[in-house]
């Protein structure tokens, strides 16, 4: 948030909205962003320096066990943003629109944002832009901020041909910058750039006014952000711009080793852990 006391000893004092975010950029602080689903780790969040919380699609990965984000539905992104924001109050909190929420006209469209919204995001995460730039231009003139989302889209699974690096080619390269500066014109307040050459997040964070998140899109660019699993170590998840903070899934595992050690040999529960008359 934006009273958090910084390393430096400096306090943000900034307020992370929509337009904040603009403002964040104008005084080179860095946004830190991580994805959350449940109100239990989003209580966690709240405690932290984190400066905004994403309800990513990747729940379809993380929770459901899905190979892709595609099966993510509107019903699932609008309850896990109820969740997450019962755990999480006082911060800035993002939802992902899920597969063809938007592309199914501008009143579908704005159906599925004002759930999202009335569940208790303070904005939407669109992926691309060709086709829907009169729903994204339509959204944000209905008080809906709009969080665009270029490079890897991972909703263009099929269309990419699986998980790859985006934008190594010039012409490619060219497109993903030309579309970022549409998306800026159109009114979105800031922008994920993801599994782009780190040359190529730089040039466009440079070129907007609006802040560049990145995901794999190098050091240049003005926040970045993370699945909260994969950083935690929650996740068997091998990718270059993935940082494990902690190996979560190894210290999860010894503590259920150590439970089932406990009942094993009696020691659990103990005296202070039961009810007497």
């Amino acid at each position: 948030m934006d009273t958090t006391q910084k390393k430096d000893g400096v306090k943000n004092s900034i307020t992370l909205t929509a337009p904040g975010f603009i403002k964040r950029k104008k005084t080179h602080q860095k946004i830190s962003m991580v994805t959350c689903y449940d109100a239990a780790f989003a209580k966690i969040i709240t405690k932290t320096d984190i400066d905004c919380v994403l309800v990513g699609d990747s729940c379809a990965m993380v929770v459901y066990g899905e190979k892709t984000t595609i099966p993510a539905t509107i019903n699932m992104m609008r309850d896990h943003t109820k969740a997450v924001r019962n755990g999480l109050p006082n911060k800035f909190l993002v939802a992902d629109m899920p597969f063809l929420s938007f592309r199914k006209g501008i009143p579908s469209a704005v159906e599925a944002a004002g759930e999202l919204m009335q569940a208790g995001a303070d904005a939407v995460k669109i992926e691309g832009l060709t086709g829907h730039e009169d729903t994204i231009t339509h959204l944000i003139h209905s008080g809906i901020p709009v969080m665009g989302h270029l490079g890897l889209t991972p909703q263009f699974y099929h269309s990419l041909g699986g998980y790859k690096v985006q934008g190594r080619e010039i012409q490619a390269a060219q497109d993903i910058k030309s579309q970022a500066l549409k998306l800026e014109e159109l009114g979105c307040f800031s922008l994920v750039l993801e599994c782009i050459p780190e040359y190529l997040g730089g040039e466009i964070a440079r070129s907007l006014t609006i802040p560049v998140i990145g995901i794999g899109a190098g050091r240049e660019v003005d926040g970045q952000v993370l699945v909260l699993h994969d950083l935690l170590g929650l996740s068997d998840t091998k990718t270059t711009f993935v940082r494990q903070y902690i190996s979560g899934a190894d210290l999860v595992a010894n503590a259920l080793n150590s439970y089932c050690s406990d009942i094993s040999d009696g020691s659990f529960p103990s005296e202070s852990e039961v009810f007497s008359v």
